[in-house]
């Protein structure tokens, strides 16, 4: 098993979820270490994915990456994990993340805070350890009593998915392990590892004891022209959709060439999400308005240029790469290359993906 690498489930949008089943079991066989599943409110629940997934599986490690703590009361989160925790054999990690403020403001929800995560992870575990949360009055929430079960004694990680050094010291405060985001440059990858460790110093915490993920979208030339398009200009311009602001502060780009792809009338006709709603020709046309520098900042390219690409990622420090945009079966012909050049420094890592030892 290649624990060091992992992939996503369903990968963008999927109206078919059984996809998974295939995917997972094809990951299996490949060797991959981990699979991760992402969370759209339509037909990607993420409590329902990971379930079908730990069934299906035997070997692989599964996050979710990420879910939501304020779209589910507290125990019910606390139960999913509990429960996907024993199905996997402990191979489950609960992978949380922010979110999109005016989406949760739309639903009537309030945006999530660093606060908030923080005191609910913290709940998480006071429940994973059978304890009886009485009259609790925090960031997360007023609760009166939360419990499960007073025989747990259940050791979960918690993983975040983070974008900002904001947010990437908070996990190395009080996080087993981190997702860095799609389209990092290989200086943003150092400023979030950098940021990790700030975060666990803080906190007397061992910075190598947190397990840190780049995420590298990983579309080789053998993947057809039209969804390389898809997984590549779309999946980028969906991000630059969603919170481009932020993601051109990280990685340094100018915020002009942001305005401008936010202004162009192709962009504005796409109703939702550019990877899910986007025409082949309004992709062709929306590749126009992405630097190729943006576009870089990913693996593309015969196989052996892939799994360079992805070797590359552990150069700069992090633990694991997620190749992701891609299927297993995509994903093969980078896997068999990789394994040729593999790192023979990597250290041995357990299969749950929020474990660093």
């Amino acid at each position: 098993m290649l624990t060091e690498l992992g992939f996503y489930a369903l990968a963008g949008h999927s109206s078919n979820p059984r996809d998974l089943v295939d995917e997972v079991r094809a990951a299996e066989d490949l060797g991959l270490g981990a699979t991760f599943v992402s969370e759209r409110f339509s037909t990607k629940d993420a409590a329902t994915l990971v379930g079908a997934a730990g069934a299906v599986s035997e070997s692989i490690g599964i996050a979710t990456g990420a879910t939501n703590h304020n779209t589910r009361h507290p125990i019910v989160t606390a139960t999913v994990a509990s429960t996907a925790h024993r199905l996997t054999g402990g191979r489950f990690a609960l992978g949380l993340g922010r979110g999109f403020d005016r989406l949760f403001t739309a639903f009537g929800l309030a945006p999530v805070t660093s606060a908030q995560l923080e005191d609910f992870v913290g709940l998480m575990r006071r429940l994973w350890r059978g304890e009886m949360v009485l009259g609790h009055d925090g960031p997360a929430g007023t609760y009166p009593y939360l419990h499960q079960d007073a025989d747990f004694d259940e050791d979960i990680p918690v993983m975040l998915a983070a974008l900002g050094p904001r947010s990437l010291e908070l996990a190395g405060r009080c996080m087993d392990g981190v997702i860095l985001h799609t389209f990092y440059s290989d200086a943003a990858v150092a400023a979030a590892l950098e940021a990790v460790a700030r975060g666990a110093k803080a906190a007397g915490r061992d910075p190598a004891s947190v397990r840190v993920w780049s995420v590298l979208a990983t579309v080789s030339d053998e993947v057809p022209e039209d969804l390389r398009l898809l997984k590549t200009v779309g999946r980028l311009g969906s991000y630059l959709q969603g919170y481009g602001d932020l993601l051109v502060r990280v990685n340094g780009w100018d915020p002009a060439v942001l305005a401008r792809f936010r202004a162009d009338e192709v962009v504005g006709a796409v109703r939702g999400g550019i990877d899910a709603k986007a025409t082949t020709a309004q992709l062709e046309h929306i590749a126009t308005l992405i630097p190729p520098e943006w576009l870089a900042t990913s693996a593309t390219g015969s196989p052996e240029r892939c799994a360079a690409a992805v070797a590359a990622q552990f150069d700069l420090g992090v633990t694991g790469v997620i190749m992701h945009g891609a299927t297993p079966a995509e994903l093969a012909p980078v896997v068999a290359a990789y394994r040729k050049i593999r790192p023979p420094a990597l250290p041995a890592l357990p299969a749950n993906p929020g474990r660093s030892a």
